[in-house]
């Protein structure tokens, strides 16, 4: 029965699918053999109950039972990528022991690259992939479904074709950085398509690199913004300062109105969404400018107001349900001011043409894992693919992100335009409908 459940799977597969079924034929049939030359066994001297049952029946003079090979039992998943196999871990034969072994275990299988990773007391995770799956792009189709937790941003697959989710739960900002046309602005347009048939999550948008919505990226989302601002500092200041606003009128009203301090306590709802602040091109809007006369001296005062008013709302806004994600180039401290990206607890970076840039972006930490380093992205290859941390796992993850088609983005705006409200409007009880262009 087994056998015939087999066939009919490798039957209807494709071609990917059915060379990882092979190689997970290969990968339980040589595994006796190859764990024992890996090191991955244990040798356990002492006698079974059963060999001790045996040795007394024989008064004591029976052969001595032979020291067991404790060999560790797998199990293997086949799909398109690879193989997964889960590996109970031994005496004497841990995590360390796997994770020492891997390159071994990747020249066996023909794999690419291998991973371990822990998976439950007692048992370890091993991800072969036969090919790059960061080489390879992608594309997502929006479903244009209410997602069932609003917070669980889905960004991709890494390296190990294993799917990357980030909580967005209790984060009060996200940080983007990245070389132009490699993936920033997609990433978010992704975000906001995921997230758009859902009432309980509201955007506002400040760009830029745009003067009016139907100029910039942003133009295909536009029904499903409450509110746009585009590349005028003042514009922008107004914005903020209506965000400053909402975020004051909230934590004023979050008791009575859902009896917590905390909006993620019990989450978002149509009635108090959670409010995703996109500002792209962040540098626009806080960029120091240096001059004596009166047109310089208004700009440098309205970048560094924008600047004081977006750190109220990373640093307050957690708790009532406000999120900024900051996009730009490079996230250096002119880019995006130090006291805003430091406590930003969620970042990443496309493509990086300096290792400064990436130390900016990611930490000082990155410069300990070269092979990880966004340096390595600018091949026209990897458009799409970022770097970043992820919770759980050691040192940087790379990460390819699907692109979304511009049709697809405006269909899903088009389908959900109607749950566009005005989060200020909702804390009075009236609803305000559309999107605020300026």
């Amino acid at each position: 029965m087994w056998l015939l459940v087999w066939v009919v799977r490798y039957v209807r597969a494709d071609r990917l699918l059915r060379a990882s079924m092979r190689q997970a034929v290969r990968v339980r049939s040589g595994w006796r053999r190859l764990a024992r030359m890996q090191g991955l066994t244990v040798t356990d001297r002492t006698p079974t109950v059963l060999a001790q049952v045996g040795a007394g029946v024989n008064g004591g003079h029976g052969k001595r039972p032979e020291p067991r090979v404790v060999v560790p039992k797998i199990r293997v998943r086949a799909d398109r990528f690879g193989v997964e196999v889960r590996a109970q871990t031994l005496p004497r034969v841990g995590l360390a022991d796997y994770q020492k072994a891997a390159p071994y275990l990747a020249d066996a299988w023909r794999c690419a690259r291998v991973s371990v990773l822990p998976d439950g007391p007692g048992t370890v995770r091993i991800r072969g992939v036969r090919h790059d799956p960061l080489a390879a792009s992608t594309e997502h189709v929006p479903s244009g479904e209410v997602p069932e937790v609003v917070s669980r941003w889905a960004l991709g697959l890494d390296e190990y074709a294993s799917e990357v989710v980030v909580s967005l739960a209790e984060v009060p900002g996200v940080t983007v950085a990245g070389l132009p046309g490699f993936g920033k602005t997609s990433l978010i347009n992704k975000l906001i398509c995921d997230l758009a048939p859902s009432p309980a999550v509201q955007f506002a948008v400040a760009d830029g690199k745009a003067s009016t919505a139907a100029e910039g990226d942003y133009a295909d989302v536009a029904d499903r913004l409450f509110s746009f601002v585009g590349d005028d500092l003042a514009a922008g200041n107004e914005l903020f300062s209506r965000m400053v606003e909402l975020r004051r009128a909230r934590a004023a009203a979050i008791r009575s109105a859902l009896g917590v301090r905390n909006m993620w306590h019990c989450g978002p709802r149509a009635s108090w969404p959670l409010v995703v602040l996109i500002i792209d091109e962040a540098h626009t809007f806080f960029r120091e400018h240096k001059g004596s006369d009166p047109a310089t001296k208004k700009l440098a005062a309205l970048a560094a107001e924008n600047a004081r008013l977006v750190e109220d709302l990373v640093k307050k806004g957690r708790a009532v349900g406000i999120l900024v994600i900051l996009a730009t180039q490079k996230a250096t401290g002119d880019a995006i001011p130090t006291f805003i990206r430091d406590v930003c607890p969620v970042g990443l970076s496309f493509a990086q043409k300096t290792i400064e840039a990436a130390v900016a972006a990611l930490g000082e930490d990155i410069r300990n894992w070269p092979d990880a380093s966004p340096v390595a992205l600018q091949d026209p290859t990897y458009v799409g693919v970022a770097v970043m941390t992820v919770q759980g796992r050691e040192g940087f993850t790379r990460v390819r992100t699907p692109y979304v088609d511009d049709a697809h983005a405006a269909r899903i705006a088009a389908e959900t335009a109607h749950l566009t409200r005005n989060p200020s409007a909702l804390l009075t009880g009236t609803a305000g409908h559309g999107a605020e262009a300026a």
